[in-house]
């Protein structure tokens, strides 16, 4: 097909525009042959007439199809130009936001200005390991291809990295490396990859500056190799670096900074160590002020200066070193601002004192004098004598600064030679990647010596990539057998020879530098002779003389001569160097010493392989003066030679950086500044050569599925390739349009334009078709639809008007009912009114008359009640008077009588034998009280029956009185009422007229105001009712407002419950995974150290493995502390080895923890011993003195008998103690015990509270010794007489049984802390006693001054002993009644009953005793001394009473069991319906099977290794899963366990125990690969730790035991501590398990979730560049769905054969399907050519695939396809419509699973596969975005694919009984015996 015929009515072209450059048209009419113009529409609605060059007649170039535009190939469109390739781009970077874009081998990174969320670990995860067309363009792909291609390959690589300045090239560098260091890590601990990335900021700060194109803009290039040992990790790093700008340190320009060192070290001056620098702000100096800006915006100086000297740190240079550094660099700052003054024309100097040049000569440690005369002076040597000159001001200020130039640059090498030996590594390096950051083609207005040497560094590359470039491509045509022809392309070598061959430009500089004087006129004139007219790349400017212009490959460059020589000589006053070296600054000396030998702050040198040096080869300090003379053109010449040769022996990768604006500005693309940069930096090269050729190249299988729509089904073959050969000769004509290849088919441009063009024809008259069946369909439904509406509406009308004549009848009807209703209603209305007024008056005048009446007999009662109530007051009046004068005469008499006998007792009380016989004949006294209180009783009785007797008659004859006294005063009234009767009647008679007369008046006045109030109220009442109405219906509203805002309350705290329980789910599961992490990081370390074992002590023949290698293994033994100290020591040592993986400073502080705690056990075990110790010498002592110390003795005689308690209690703490450092060591090896953690807070807690109780004890100890003391001391004193009575009172208070045993128990339970020695004198060390002591003896004296006052006050002490007399009285009936309930008491309750009584007896009697004896102290202590031990005596009596009836009800349940487990038996085993019962032989006749077996196996400890390696080394986990019942091997353990236990052998359980895990783990390691395993010992492990639990005698795992498996319980040892060893361990399995599984998922993920096409014909595969791309057809060996599904059935049956817990499985498959979307949703979000309409069907298909499947397994429950919300809600959003407000807001609320992140990115990728698909806008993104924005959510891109979920094991109890287990002969244990 001829170009031609493309450029018809509707196609796009591109043509020239000045603004734009490029600019978009469509044709408006057909193009023929011969027409001149083109007619043509462009975007923005204008018509164009483009006139055709009359000479080429070239067309202006088409336009690609939208679906190819944003490709991430440019050499995949269809049209390979320039516009093509600037409009993709720009696509790409405006409206995807994508900056890497492939062209060809290239990948075009174009800098966004902002910092993008592309760079994170786990993107470096996601690009590991995968080839580079299949991920969208990146850094890393590039990164990842270097490395894959270094280790397949094996050969040396480079990362060739150019651009403008500003253009991103050294941070694209620095993620390479970031890379590098990641994915391959390092091979030995020092941490290589961290030294490598730490270089960065150090070169950074000395070598990069701010311009005003970039703010961090590299002023030097730098080649760096990373070099790799045979497994790929690395092991060092080398540096070399090319013309650094030294003028930027003396000079800069207008908004540009010198290098951020010096800055650095100005914004850190108030640091101490930088105080003897003497610096200040950036702005007062000279060197750093030039530019007038020296800020960047967003950039701390200081902070960077923090960074920068830590990564000295970390490369080895000491701090001394860096304070030298930092000294030279702030003297270089005062150097700049000396100042220098004209003496005259011809001399200068610089006045005395400077104090700039004072702090330089101070900090550079040379002489004032020496650099003051030779900043000013120079030497002139002749061939006879030498001359000392004076130079003028202006070479006296460029002598200065060439000399600072020349320090800083002498520097720069010094750090660049140290950098480069702390990076470099002993070991032998295998290969390297080079990344080379370089510096790219660069044009300015005024371009000199640097810009020449850079454009000539970038003609060389060019050259490099041309040829590299040229020969891939030859390479594909040779692969493919495609006939070869010779493509022309640009060969910039002509350009290259110009600039170094001989009398090349850079030769006849350095001749001219020889010359005495030369000059850069004299060196123009020579490049004018030489060049000029002789080579067309060399051109003369028309307006100067002192120019030179160059065409290079990019573009034509005017370079000024003006300076030229004096930067390639690159001279420096030598006498200024010598002064420097006379130094006594060390690092000064150093760095001017040439090639001698140098210190270095890392230490020696390393020897290894000879790097290539960073500089030229200097020559010996003998050849200075010639190393002198090499010019900066040769060095560069020479250093670039070395480079291309590097180059040149390494398979390079290209990454060109583009500056999209000179501004700044984030994602703004400038369209001229870009194709500069794309003709400059090669890239439109790569396109021309590409588009020579065939640049379009498919698969076979690729092009027949893309185009079978073109074809025909009889053209359709089996040989796909021959389908293809037969389309293509009838779709294109033309054979030389396209080549067949044996893989693939090779297209010219624009041919793939024209397929798709006939492809999309095609499409279109299908779909054009289906649209005119479906409009067909469509119409007559509506018509149907139509018709049958207008049949419904007339049937509804007609209804309707019969329903309305209906409704007339009806009311007609119902009005005249209501009439006649109404008017009855108004005549009854009538009646009934007048009716009622009649009855009101009659009613009314009734009252009136009644009232009357009323009123009359009223006022007559009234007069009587007042009569009667005044005669009753007159008569008591009289009373109380008498009553009171007979009280008082009796009160006079009785205090007579009462004053007479209080001076009797008080006589008597002053008698000491009165005291005497009131306390020996208590009883007689009792009882004669008890008698005059009888007495004072019964006349008490006489006189109340007197006293009534009296009131009696004084209310009768009252009564009497009251009655005369009424019927007088009521003959007075009534004769006083007779006589004013007449009066009163005729007064009453004239008020009634009146009354009468105002009554009338009144009556109309009210009936008046009835009938106006009678208004108002009907008037009130409708407005209340209005009121009323409104009010119902506020508060109805308010109801159903108050209704809506509960229900919003409750749905509000509804939800936030949930939200607070999710929360808290999601801290427990973040807690779980947490710990299993750091046992996962604790499993891997362990490894590591088993391995590092293995490697450095290697043994011959068998070695066992040590036991305690595992911290988990390390627990403590139950009964021996020896073994427990041993096994804590041992388990240290594994501790060393796996706390690396820890936080240094928590392992440190639970160590130092887990010391003290061993201390003060060590201390306790001390005291404990120290204290019995001394309780055996005190219980000789007290042996010995037993006559004389009776109270002593007694003492010691109680506290002996409770010496066995402390001990007991003693153990207890020790136990509890070493319990809570085992909790320490243990949990620090696992890392959870860190300081602020709960169980850390616990134990400190516990131990805190232990302390506090602790000194409890000891005070009360304290405290019952001083009460000892006291009383000791008390008895001593006879004169004090209240003393008996107060221990007499103190045993009266303990004389209730209950009180007794409460006293008891308290003095038992504070001796539990007593120490167990009696000896005072061990006591009273500290003197405390002794004071306390000494502060008793005073509070008893004060006690007995009391005494004697109180003697004084009788009376109280005589009503005080009567109290307690009736207190006395009151309980003794009490006990009396508590002997006579306990003789009720069934028989074996008289037991308690019996010794309760006895003990009040006995105190009862202890009280009589002790009265008998208060005469004689001696005899009185002994009484009570007495008393207490036969009170210590009953209650152990009582105790151990309690604990035998314990002990028999428990042997009585034992054998009331076993005898009905004999009758069960007998009835079962019972043949014979004769036989009695109790016939002697039955019960030895009974089979005993439970007996027989009791669910045990027994081994010798010798065969311990042998049941090892047999049930767990050498087992095969295939024939016991299909041939034993599951778990076999964990019953069997367990039953060896249970035997151990059995036998009480702790020794024989540890062991055991250890060996199972350790030969678990050992299994694991050798076979963690296979899945059938891990997934057998999994399973195994959960049902050790289940039958752990179950048979663990814990009541909450025995809840569905049978009754013989509760019998098979373990009796001696708790192993709870092991169960959770185990369940770390089956953690680790279940990782393992999981590791295992997504290495065997991983690579089908991708390829059968996103790339097959399940679904076939509904995606088309679109054109594909260079980069080969996995394809989506599946060909043999490719994976699909049903490979995933039949993997995931592998996994589920091959846990279900091993017997897994069912919960356990659902956690797996969950993990699985996690991981199968996570990987999915992640390729996704990487490939920009998965994001499709189509694709969208295919992944929401495949995952309704994988909801089937577990449908089929029932595990829709177990949270897996929760996992995969995200992935379906992408593949969702890539089907939803995406134009609308409303469209957006549906996609927000329906990604609620996706970030806002990834829904963003999802658009952004999302890329029509077909025409008639659309792009997403960039509104609708921005609209999303906006939307999202309030989201709080990670900014994560990517899921985690190495994400766990904590796994749990929920107890599963065992039905399997453990007697019923049979040993199969299998398994080669016939040593063990069934017991």
């Amino acid at each position: 097909m001829a170009a031609s015929e493309l450029y018809t009515k509707y196609a796009r072209v591109w043509i020239p525009d000045v603004e734009e450059v490029w600019k978009s048209a469509e044709l408006t009419k057909d193009y023929k042959q011969g027409d001149t113009v083109l007619h043509l529409h462009l975007e923005d609605g204008t018509e164009l007439e483009h006139k055709l060059d009359p000479k080429t007649k070239n067309l202006p170039h088409l336009r690609n199809p939208d679906i190819l535009v944003g490709e991430n190939d440019l050499t995949a469109l269809s049209y390979l130009h320039e516009p093509a390739v600037l409009h993709n781009l720009k696509v790409r970077f405006i409206d995807s936001k994508l900056i890497y874009t492939y062209c060809g081998i290239v990948l075009v990174a174009i800098n966004p200005y902002e910092n993008l969320p592309i760079y994170g670990t786990d993107i470096i995860n996601a690009y590991s390991g995968q080839n580079m067309g299949d991920m969208d363009p990146h850094i890393f792909a590039v990164a990842e291809e270097a490395y894959k291609q270094m280790a397949r390959d094996e050969r040396n690589q480079s990362i060739i990295v150019s651009g403008e300045s500003g253009a991103g090239k050294t941070v694209s560098a620095k993620y390479a490396m970031r890379y590098f260091a990641t994915v391959s890590g390092s091979a030995s601990e020092a941490n290589v990859e961290e030294k490598v990335l730490a270089s960065n900021p150090i070169m950074e700060s000395i070598g990069n500056a701010k311009t005003t194109r970039n703010d961090n803009s590299s002023r030097f290039g730098k080649y760096i190799e990373i070099g790799f040992d045979k497994k790929y990790h690395i092991i060092g790093a080398n540096m070399r670096t090319y013309l650094l700008e030294k003028s930027r340190v003396v000079f800069q320009a207008d908004e540009e900074r010198n290098y951020h060192i010096f800055y650095q070290l100005c914004g850190s001056t108030h640091l101490p160590e930088f105080k003897d620098l003497k610096l200040g702000p950036a702005d007062s100096f000279h060197y750093t002020k030039q530019g007038r800006n020296p800020v960047i915006d967003g950039v701390d100086d200081a902070k960077e200066m923090f960074t920068t000297r830590n990564a000295f740190s970390l490369l080895g240079i000491n701090e001394s070193y860096q304070i030298g550094i930092f000294q030279v660099l702030a003297a270089i700052l005062h150097l700049g601002n000396v100042e220098v003054k004209d003496r005259d024309s011809d001399s200068s100097n610089i006045p005395p004192n400077n104090s700039h040049l004072t702090i330089f000569c101070d900090l550079m440690g040379v002489t004032y004098k020496d650099m003051s005369h030779w900043l000013c002076h120079k030497k002139l040597k002749t061939a006879t004598e030498t001359y000392i000159k004076p130079i003028p001001k202006l070479q006296a200020v460029n002598a200065r600064d060439a000399l600072s130039k020349h320090i800083y640059a002498k520097l720069f090498s010094w750090i660049v030679d140290h950098v480069n030996e702390a990076l470099h590594s002993t070991v032998k390096q295998h290969s390297f990647i080079g990344v080379l950051d370089i510096y790219g083609f660069e044009t300015f207005e005024i371009n000199s010596f640097e810009q020449f040497c850079i454009n000539y560094a970038n003609e060389k590359l060019q050259q490099q990539f041309n040829m590299h470039v040229f020969k891939l491509e030859q390479e594909e045509y040779m692969k493919e057998q495609i006939p070869w022809t010779l493509i022309d392309f640009y060969d910039n070598q002509p350009c290259i020879n110009l600039i170094e061959a001989k009398l090349g430009v850079l030769d006849l500089l350095d001749e001219e530098c020889r010359m005495p004087k030369g000059s850069d006129d004299t060196w123009a004139q020579k490049l004018y002779n030489t060049h000029l007219k002789k080579c067309v790349l060399f051109e003369k400017p028309r307006m100067s003389n002192k120019a030179f212009i160059i065409q290079h490959f990019a573009d034509k460059v005017e370079y000024q001569c003006e300076g030229f020589l004096e930067k390639n000589k690159d001279t420096v006053n030598e006498e200024q160097i010598n002064v420097l070296k006379a130094s006594k600054f060390d690092l000064l000396v150093e760095l001017f010493q040439g090639e001698g030998k140098v210190t270095s702050p890392t230490g020696p040198p390393p020897g290894g392989r000879t790097r290539l040096s960073i500089k030229p080869d200097k020559a010996r300090p003998s050849q200075s003066s010639k190393e002198h003379k090499m010019t900066v053109g040769l060095q560069f010449r020479n250093s670039l030679q070395l480079l291309m040769e590097t180059l040149n022996a390494t398979t390079p990768h290209y990454v060109r950086c583009i500056k999209p604006n000179d501004y700044k500005f984030p994602f703004t693309f400038d369209p001229k500044r870009a194709v500069q940069q794309l003709r400059a930096c090669g890239v439109l090269e790569t396109i021309r050569i590409s588009a020579a050729g065939f640049p379009s190249r498919w698969t076979y299988q690729e092009f027949f599925s893309r185009y079978r729509v073109l074809m025909k089904q009889k053209d359709v073959l089996t040989d796909k390739k021959l389908t293809c050969k037969n389309v293509l000769e009838k779709l294109v004509q033309d054979p030389d349009k396209y080549q067949f290849g044996k893989t693939k088919i090779f297209f010219r441009a624009g041919q793939v334009a024209y397929l798709e063009k006939l492809r999309a024809d095609k499409l279109r008259a299908a779909c054009i078709r289906i649209q005119k069946t479906i409009r067909c369909w469509l119409a007559r439904k509506k018509y149907l639809r139509m018709k049958s509406a207008a049949i419904s509406i007339q049937r509804y009308v007609r209804g309707y008007q019969a329903r309305c004549l209906a409704k007339f009848l009806r009311r007609t009807r119902a009005a005249i009912i209501i009439q006649k209703y109404q008017r009855m209603y108004v005549e009854r209305k009538r009646y009934k009114r007048q009716q009622a007024a009649a009855l009101a008056i009659q009613c009314i005048l009734r009252a009136y008359m009644a009232r009357q009446q009323y009123q009359a007999l009223l006022r007559e009662h009234k007069a009587i009640i007042i009569q009667k109530w005044v005669r009753g007051w007159l008569a008591r009046q009289w009373y109380k008077r008498s009553l009171a004068a007979i009280v008082y005469l009796q009160c006079c008499v009785r205090r007579m009588r009462a004053k007479r006998e209080l001076k009797k007792l008080k006589i008597e009380a002053r008698s000491v034998e009165h005291f005497k016989k009131l306390n020996i004949g208590m009883e007689n006294k009792i009882m004669q009280l008890q008698r005059k209180i009888d007495e004072q009783n019964k006349e008490n009785r006489a006189m109340s029956e007197r006293l009534s007797n009296l009131e009696i008659s004084h209310t009768a004859e009252s009564e009497r009185l009251r009655g005369e006294l009424n019927r007088l005063r009521g003959a007075e009234e009534e004769a006083r009422n007779n006589a004013n009767r007449i009066t009163t009647l005729l007064e009453e008679l004239a008020r009634l007229r009146k009354e009468l007369e105002a009554t009338r008046t009144e009556k109309k006045t009210i009936e008046d105001w009835a009938d106006t109030y009678r208004h108002e109220m009907e008037a009130m009442v409708s407005e209340l009712k209005d009121q009323n109405n409104l009010l119902k219906n506020e508060k109805n509203d308010l109801n159903r407002m108050i209704q809506e805002q509960g229900q919003l309350m409750a749905e509000k705290m509804q939800k936030a419950l949930e939200e607070e329980t999710k929360q808290l789910e999601n801290d427990l599961n973040e807690e779980r995974s947490r710990y299993q992490n750091l046992l996962t990081e604790h499993l891997r370390l362990e490894e590591r150290y088993e391995d590092l074992k293995e490697e450095t002590v290697p043994k011959p023949g068998h070695r066992r493995t040590d036991s305690t290698h595992s911290s988990n293994e390390s627990e403590c033994t139950y009964n021996s502390e020896f073994a427990e100290s041993e096994e804590s020591s041992r388990g240290r040592e594994v501790r060393d080895v796996t706390k690396a993986a820890l936080d240094m400073s928590l392992f440190l502080k639970l160590q130092k923890r887990v010391t003290e705690l061993e201390q003060e056990k060590q201390s306790l075990q001390n005291e404990l011993d120290r204290k019995e110790e001394q309780f055996q010498r005190a219980r000789a002592r007290v042996r010995a003195h037993a006559l004389t110390l009776t109270a002593r003795g007694a003492e010691l005689e109680y506290e002996s008998l409770k010496r066995q308690e402390l001990e007991s209690e003693n153990k207890k703490l020790k136990h509890d103690l070493n319990q809570m450092r085992q909790s320490l060591t243990g949990n620090a090896g696992a890392g959870m015990a860190a300081p602020g953690s709960p169980a850390y807070k616990v134990l400190l807690d516990q131990l805190n509270s232990s302390n506090e109780e602790l000194e409890v004890r000891k005070e009360e100890v304290l405290i019952l010794r001083s009460q000892l003391v006291s009383q000791k001391e008390a008895m001593q004193h006879k004169e004090t007489m209240t003393e008996p009575i107060t221990y007499a009172e103190d045993l009266k208070n303990l004389n209730d049984a209950g009180e007794v045993t409460q006293a008891y128990m308290g003095l038992k339970e504070t001796n539990r802390y007593l120490a167990p020695t009696p000896d005072y004198r061990e006591l009273n060390e500290d003197g405390e006693l002794w004071l306390v002591y000494e502060g008793l003896k005073e509070t008893n004296r004060l006690l007995e001054s009391q005494l004697q006052s109180q003697k004084k006050t009788y009376d109280n002490e005589v009503e005080a002993l009567r109290g307690e007399l009736q207190s006395m009285k009151e309980e003794n009936n009490r006990q009396q009644q508590l002997l006579a309930q306990n003789l009720q008491l069934p028989p074996e309750a008289r037991i308690e009953a019996s010794l309760q009584h006895e003990i009040t007896r006995l105190t009862n009697e202890n009280l009589v005793c002790i009265d008998m004896h208060t005469d004689d102290p001696s005899k009185y202590r002994e009484c009570r001394l007495m008393v207490l031990r036969r009170m210590i005596d009953l209650m152990e009596q009582l105790e151990k009473q309690d604990k035998t009836v314990r002990k028999l009800k428990k042997q009585l349940k034992v054998f009331a069991k076993k005898i009905g487990e004999l009758e069960v038996g007998g009835q079962v085993e019972n043949v014979s319906p004769g036989q009695t019962v109790d016939e002697p032989i039955r019960p030895v006749n009974i089979p005993r099977k439970e007996k027989d077996f009791q669910g045990m196996l027994e081994y010798k400890r010798e065969d311990e290794l042998k049941l090892v390696k047999n049930l767990i080394l050498e087992l095969k986990p295939r024939g016991v899963a299909v041939n034993l019942i599951p778990g076999l091997p964990a019953y069997i353990l367990f039953m060896c366990l249970r035997h151990a236990d059995y036998l009480n052998d702790d020794q024989k359980v540890r062991t055991l125990l250890t060996s199972t895990i350790n030969s678990i783990k050992k299994i694991l390691k050798k076979k963690g690969d296979d899945f059938e395993t891990v997934s057998f010992w999994l399973s195994n492990t959960c049902r050790f730790l289940h039958c752990l639990k179950q048979y663990s005698g814990e009541e909450a795992f025995m809840k569905h035991n049978t009754q013989k498996q509760n019998d098979h319980c373990l009796t001696n040892f708790d192993l709870a501590e092991y169960r959770q060893v185990l369940s770390d361990l089956a953690i680790q399995i279940y990782q393992q398990l999981i590791k295992c599984m997504e290495n065997i998922l991983q690579p089908m993920i991708v390829s059968g979730m996103l790339e097959h096409e399940t679904i076939q014909g509904v995606s088309g595969v679109k054109p594909t560049g260079l980069r080969k791309r996995t394809s989506s057809i599946a060909d043999e060996g490719t994976y699909t769905l049903d490979s995933i599904l039949r993997q995931l059935n592998s996994f589920h049956s091959t846990m279900c054969q091993h017997g897994t817990d069912p919960e356990l499985i659902k956690q797996v498959v969950k993990q699985q399907f996690y991981i199968i979307g996570a990987v999915t949703l992640n390729n996704l979000l990487l490939r920009k050519d998965m994001c499709s309409w189509s694709k969208g069907m295919q992944i929401r298909y495949n995952v309704s695939q994988l909801e089937e499947w577990l449908r089929d397994k029932n595990l829709m429950t177990c949270g897996a396809k929760e996992t995969l919300e995200p992935l379906i809600q992408a593949a969702q959003l890539l089907q939803v419509k995406k134009k609308t407000d409303e469209d957006a807001e549906a996609i927000c609320s329906m990604c609620n699973a996706l970030t806002t992140a990834q829904i963003v990115k999802v658009l952004n990728l999302y890329t029509p596969v077909n025409e008639f698909e659309e792009r997403v806008s960039i509104t609708f993104i921005r609209t999303i975005q906006t939307r999202l924005r309030d989201r709080k959510e990670s900014p994560q891109l990517l899921m985690d694919t190495k994400m766990i979920y904590p796994v749990t094991f929920p107890f599963n109890p065992s039905t399997v009984a453990l007697e019923t287990i049979q040993l199969p002969s299998s398994l080669n244990l016939s040593f063990l015996t069934r017991v």
